[in-house]
């Protein structure tokens, strides 16, 4: 009894050191034969994620935007922080009447500007101001700002125009021109028709050979 048993253990203990070997042997062979990239690349994945975001029409943004639903906003949203009217005292936030076309942190004389938009540079274009309420910690990073931005371009578009029609500002910009529609069928259809329309003004030619005149009898 005690030989088979020792006869038994000798050999799960033989298959044990044998499958330890071959599962040692197995992760070194995948290891070294491993894609250095996992899965398969899609085509024009990488370029949507980089920079793939279509850029706005801040002209017919503007073009479309509501002034009355601005003031309505800006006050709610921003009236703790700011003042918008002409003179109005500087409070956690600098006063924003007239700001649109000045120095980019540099509005509000006396006004502890932080760093990070003092030192930005530029003027108060729509643009910026686009970016600037959409993410200010994006727009200048450090800024003391802690204001969140607004995500909807016409909300943004209605404070902006807010604040070009209460306090001014320079020209708004004009929404981009539409692209035009190419016609049915392309430039073969227009090649097509002008040729048609040339053919339609040419006078038909004479058929008549001169002197072959067909009325005289044969022989005179």
């Amino acid at each position: 009894m005690t030989d088979r048993f020792n006869t038994a253990a000798g050999w799960v203990l033989f298959a044990g050191i044998v499958g330890l070997g071959l599962s040692s042997v197995s992760s070194r062979y995948f290891a070294a034969h491993s894609p250095e990239e996992g899965g398969y690349p899609i085509e024009g994945a990488a370029e949507d994620g980089d920079g793939g975001e279509e850029a706005l029409d801040i002209g017919a943004l503007l073009a479309n935007a509501d002034a009355t639903m601005g003031e309505a906003a800006a006050t709610s949203r921003c009236g703790t922080c700011h003042t918008f009217n002409s003179g109005g005292a500087d409070g956690q936030g600098p006063n924003l009447f007239g700001v649109m076309g000045t120095p980019i942190g540099q509005h509000a004389p006396g006004f502890a500007y932080s760093e990070a938009l003092s030192g930005h540079g530029g003027s108060w274009t729509y643009e910026d101001m686009f970016a600037w309420l959409e993410s200010p910690r994006s727009f200048a990073p450090g800024t003391k700002m802690s204001f969140a931005g607004l995500s909807s371009p016409e909300d943004r578009a209605n404070i902006i125009l807010y604040m070009y029609q209460n306090g001014g500002g320079p020209a708004l910009p004009e929404p981009l021109p539409e692209e035009e529609e190419a016609p049915e069928g392309g430039e073969a259809a227009e090649d097509a028709e002008a040729a048609a329309v040339g053919d339609a003004d040419t006078p038909e030619a004479d058929m008549t050979v001169p002197g072959d005149d067909q009325t005289n009898p044969v022989g005179e």
